[in-house]
């Protein structure tokens, strides 16, 4: 444990005890814009909204919903094993995420903002026996207070961007000082690994993307019928969690496509609904029908662009879209996560930038499971011969989800290495509230 922090946290921790105060302000001009609850506000600032559960306690925390599916498993088998578990992320849509998917024995609540007031607040409340923080959410006010109570951290599905590997770099001794506070940091790659290495974390274990082992995208049956008589059979192209800039691409690759296949329907699902309007309009003076699902509209026969401006109906799109398009992939923007459609039996395409998820996107597309396009018109291409060979889409889909599944078996790494510390915290207890 590093007993001298660097003059950057001190200073942090000064910055943050200062602005304590103005913490009511910031959560209410969040709360207009939609990025707070409303009745749990109290959260934000470290107070319980539920009573601590009795004997070992496991706190899981993720940023947002991806963070939390991914760890949904893991959660499961803790639960499973009898191990109360306390989940925090920070947005809405993961606490609704939480309120459907969280396995008996697991509770939510919003992780408390990063002053220590807050989270002396919330750590003296709970006191978990094991922290576990997904991917690379590291609030250093968070971290040192754990650290203070001898609370074990240990990171879990760790990943490092090249962009966010560079941006630590230029701070050396601060990321060295978080890292060194994590008894073990679990990792998806060998990548990962060298990059949390070079930054300074004392123990690492390659453990793979828990992402591969998580459950299929839930779907509402009513919803998927509705909209499956809805299609009526139409050719289908699926884009989801698009960015601004792919729109374009894809209406246009629609105009290409409609003269071969005129009953087409591209459906697209932003990766921020609240573009919805605006991805309509660029579809309009395209010169195409459109329609926003979150007007509470089916397409029609006229329907040629449908937006699916709508959280947590992935799984319905996936179900339907025997081809999907991945977003955030024609623009530098990284790559968005691949595996939940080809678990439903998609056959998935790519832009060139996958950064996000380059050991994935190369197995994949090494295996002939997804198909790597240049830009708009070689994706226009591309569909053209999957939409025009069902074979081909199947062969696709079956050579990703072979893929998936070889790249599986993350969660039996991560308990695996877990155990040394559940058995302890199982030996420990809290004979105070047995």
């Amino acid at each position: 444990m590093v007993e001298r922090l660097p003059f950057t946290f001190t200073a942090y921790r000064l910055a943050t005890r200062a602005a304590t105060p103005f913490a009511r302000y910031l959560l209410g001009r969040r709360l207009k814009r939609g990025k707070e609850h409303p009745e749990r506000l109290s959260e934000r600032r470290g107070e319980a909204g539920q009573p601590r559960p009795r004997g070992p306690l496991v706190w899981v925390h993720g940023a947002s919903v991806g963070e939390l599916i991914a760890a949904l498993p893991l959660i499961e088998r803790l639960a499973a094993q009898g191990i109360a578990v306390l989940v925090t992320s920070g947005t809405v849509t993961s606490a609704e995420v939480a309120a459907r998917r969280l396995p008996r024995g697991a509770v939510h609540q919003f992780v408390p903002l990063d002053a220590p007031a807050y989270v002396a607040r919330f750590l003296d409340h709970w006191r978990p026996d094991l922290g576990l923080f997904v991917e690379s959410d590291l609030w250093p006010n968070l971290i040192v207070g754990c650290g203070d109570r001898n609370i074990p951290l240990i990171l879990i599905n760790g990943r490092l961007s090249e962009r966010s590997f560079a941006k630590w770099q230029r701070a050396p001794a601060t990321i060295e000082a978080l890292l060194s506070r994590f008894d073990l940091c679990l990792v998806r790659s060998a990548e990962d690994a060298q990059r949390f290495g070079a930054l300074g974390a004392p123990r690492l274990g390659v453990t793979g993307n828990l992402k591969l082992d998580g459950p299929a995208l839930p779907v509402d049956p009513a919803r998927f019928t509705e909209l499956e008589r809805a299609l009526a059979g139409r050719p289908l192209v699926v884009a989801a969690s698009t960015h601004a800039g792919e729109e374009v691409a894809l209406i246009e690759a629609h105009r290409r496509l409609r003269l071969e296949f005129p009953r087409l329907l591209t459906v697209i699902a932003p990766r921020h609904p609240e573009r919805g309007a605006e991805i309509a309009a660029l579809a309009r003076a395209g010169g195409l029908e459109a329609a926003r699902r979150s007007q509470g509209v089916l397409p029609n026969a006229a329907t040629e662009i449908y937006v699916a401006d709508t959280l947590g109906e992935l799984g319905l799109l996936y179900r339907l879209g025997r081809v999907v398009f991945m977003g955030g992939s024609l623009i530098p923007h990284g790559g968005q996560n691949p595996i939940e459609p080809i678990k439903l039996g998609a056959g998935v395409l790519h832009g060139p930038h996958v950064k996000n998820f380059s050991d994935l996107y190369q197995a994949l597309d090494s295996a002939d499971g997804a198909v790597a396009v240049a830009d708009g018109a070689d994706l226009a291409r591309r569909l053209a011969g999957l939409l025009g060979d069902p074979g081909a889409q199947a062969r696709l889909a079956a050579a990703g989800e072979h893929t998936v599944r070889t790249l599986a078996g993350a969660v039996e790494r991560t308990m695996a290495a877990l155990e040394p510390y559940l058995v302890q915290i199982r030996f420990r207890g809290r004979p105070e509230e047995a």
